[in-house]
């Protein structure tokens, strides 16, 4: 009976851990998107409530006008491309050298393996600088090309020890029984590995569009032709420079609209595509990040 009576009395104390927990975290979510709330309301919102600044997280007003703006404007389409082909094509290559790197450093048989990652987790801690970074894009004749923004990153070594992590945590036995069947390691890799780490290479696609999309430093610093210019780099250009903002509306445009609901719009425009991208890999990525990191 005492047995019975702790029991129910832990298992109250879990319902009231978890309940408390499922608060705390529904009020972090929602802190977290209180900013792209407000950037959105704003852009939807009608220009009096944006210029008098008395817009919440719910439009006021609400009209498109913002959007039709911004969607006629040539180079937001122009950095709008150059993103995008920077992203896709970055987070293609990006996944097919981590691969091809972490898949033989998961084998204990590899010569030098001790030495390689040694290299790997050396460069990840120890960064040659911004001056050898150009330099370097300078000697390659990589400077104001798109390129320059793709193959200094090519490699994440964080992301390569992570799916080596999860590559080491798989069952040797399947590689060995697809070895007797005759399969050679590009068919082992392609045909049985690779589909048994989907949840990590999920979650390092991911991160890698992530990084490529948000990539303003690097833009900023290779970049300096209009035509090449990066979403990052437009935002960024717009949101400083109001007063150029201004000066390209018409007169019905500068009547009409505020440049903080433009800017509110550019922005909200720019980081649907992230947030339209997430939820498709969100049901890998918990479980990639969590088994990729743990094993090992």
């Amino acid at each position: 009976m005492e047995g019975w009576i702790m029991q129910n009395r832990k298992t109250k104390g879990d319902r009231s851990f978890i309940t408390i927990n499922y608060i705390l975290l529904t009020l972090t979510g929602f802190l977290t998107l209180i900013p792209i709330l407000h950037i959105l309301a704003v852009s939807l919102s009608d220009s009096k409530y944006v210029i008098s600044n008395t817009v919440g997280i719910l439009p006021r007003g609400f009209e498109l006008e913002y959007y039709k703006y911004v969607l006629s404007k040539h180079d937001f389409y122009s950095s709008y491309r150059n993103t995008i082909l920077i992203t896709v094509i970055g987070t293609v290559l990006s996944m097919i050298v981590t691969v091809l790197t972490a898949y033989p450093l998961s084998k204990s048989w590899l010569r030098g393996r001790k030495f390689l990652l040694l290299l790997f987790v050396f460069s990840m801690i120890f960064y040659g600088g911004i001056v050898p970074s150009y330099m370097l894009m300078k000697m390659l004749n990589l400077i104001d090309t798109l390129w320059s923004l793709i193959i200094p990153f090519l490699l994440a070594q964080f992301n390569m020890l992570i799916i080596k992590s999860y590559m080491e945590g798989l069952p040797e036995s399947i590689e060995e029984s697809a070895e007797i069947d005759g399969a050679g390691p590009t068919r082992i890799l392609f045909s049985i590995v690779l589909p048994m780490c989907l949840p990590v290479l999920a979650s390092m696609t991911l991160f890698y569009a992530v990084g490529y999309w948000n990539n303003y430093f690097h833009a900023r610093m290779f970049i300096s032709s209009p035509g090449k210019r990066t979403l990052q780099l437009y935002l960024n250009d717009l949101i400083i420079s109001a007063t150029q903002l201004q000066n390209d509306m018409s007169a019905d445009e500068f009547m009409n609209l505020s440049p903080g609901g433009v800017q509110a719009a550019t922005i909200f425009a720019a980081t649907l595509p992230i947030l339209l991208f997430y939820p498709y890999l969100q049901k890998y990525f918990v479980t990639g990040i969590t088994v990729g990191s743990v094993k090992g």
